[in-house]
């Protein structure tokens, strides 16, 4: 029986799965692989950017004109000072990424150790070489790297661009919370430099959007296909009034309400539970966790706590502006500007702040946990 998944990317056969390639919007991803381009894909956490990359990956094997794969760059975040063993443990991690995902009938991939600084951009030839198709490659979370770290994997990526589609992968993608622009190298704990000035290749840098109201009724209609448990209307509108679509909530909010408060599929889920499910949700998710902890970094801060206080921060850096909307902790409304992005996040928001706090208005507020 399928699930509603807030753990990893979605398995359609095991998860209840909406086409996450369709919420890029506008943008014609395929054309951009044709035309051998490198492209971004940045958007919040839990929003499905690695769903939509895998089910691209199947849709370009699956076609037969290329060869595709989603790798991680998370093997080399903690050694973050440490280039060639970064690089060791990143490519080493790809090795087995590859067998798996490389279509029936294709090469083994083989790839030996190179010296520090190129073993990224080595492994990626080898691997375009060894490919009987164009090679496309998602990089997923590449934002995580910093320091050296992430200036010698884009400097490889640049170098390599030059020499594709044989001798390197003929299209590729950064895939991560932030645009190359705010990718961040530190220095005693403050930003040095971003990534732009020397990382010049990017077509198209382009994010996936919520789920809209129809979309919820359709993820939820799949429950109901499944078990018989149908989600009434008002408690379907109220998942997205709550979550404003962000597609790990919507998950966690049915996930609760159909797993633990109301097992029985001949009783329909009604409002109030949706209710209690939020109650349970802000109490326990490791997403809102999460995004808690980062909420409280000092820029990220003086963005949110006035809103939170009913005020219109001063926004005095675009970093921390832009560190809090690629987050997804605000959104831009059309009538009342910058908002907390939906009520769940609110109100853990609200009650994640403990300490008293000055907006710019000069008024103090004391917000205490319940």
């Amino acid at each position: 029986m399928k699930l509603f998944n807030i753990s990893g990317p979605n398995d359609p056969t095991r998860h209840y799965t909406l086409p996450a390639p369709r919420r890029l919007g506008d943008v014609e991803v395929m054309k951009l692989i044709e035309r051998q381009s490198c492209f971004v894909l940045h958007a919040p956490p839990q929003t499905g950017k690695t769903t939509a990359m895998l089910s691209l990956a199947r849709e370009l094997n699956d076609s037969g004109k290329y060869a595709a794969a989603l790798v991680s760059m998370k093997a080399g975040v903690e050694l973050r000072h440490e280039v060639g063993a970064a690089e060791l443990a990143i490519v080493t991690d790809w090795l087995s990424t590859a067998a798996s995902s490389l279509p029936v009938g294709m090469k083994t991939l083989e790839w030996s150790e190179t010296p520090a600084g190129i073993r990224v951009g080595s492994f990626l030839r080898e691997w375009a070489k060894n490919s009987s198709r164009p090679l496309v490659v998602f990089l997923d979370d590449v934002d995580w790297l910093e320091n050296n770290v992430i200036i010698s994997v884009l400097r490889q990526l640049r170098s390599g661009f030059t020499y594709r589609p044989k001798s390197f992968p003929a299209s590729f993608a950064l895939v991560g919370v932030h645009r190359v622009r705010n990718y961040k190298v530190f220095h005693e704990g403050k930003r040095e430099i971003g990534a732009t000035g020397f990382f010049n290749i990017v077509a198209e840098s382009f994010t996936i959007r919520n789920f809209n109201p129809d979309e919820v009724v359709t993820l939820l209609a799949q429950h109901t296909t499944e078990t018989g448990q149908k989600f009434a209307p008002n408690a379907a509108r109220l998942i997205f009034d709550l979550t404003q679509g962000h597609p790990n909530l919507v998950n966690a909010l049915a996930k609760i309400a159909v797993e633990e408060l109301e097992k029985d599929a001949a009783r329909p889920i009604l409002p109030e539970l949706i209710e209690t499910a939020k109650e349970i949700l802000i109490e326990r998710s490791a997403h809102l966790d999460d995004l808690i902890e980062k909420s409280r970094e000092e820029g990220v801060r003086s963005v949110i706590e006035p809103l939170l206080a009913g005020e219109h921060p001063i926004i005095t850096s675009r970093e921390d502006l832009e560190s809090a909307m690629e987050l997804g902790l605000l959104l831009r409304d059309p009538e009342a500007g910058l908002v907390i992005a939906n009520p769940i996040y609110r109100e853990a928001l609200s009650l994640s702040m403990t300490e008293s706090t000055v907006t710019p208005s000069g008024r103090a507020i004391v917000v205490i946990r319940a």
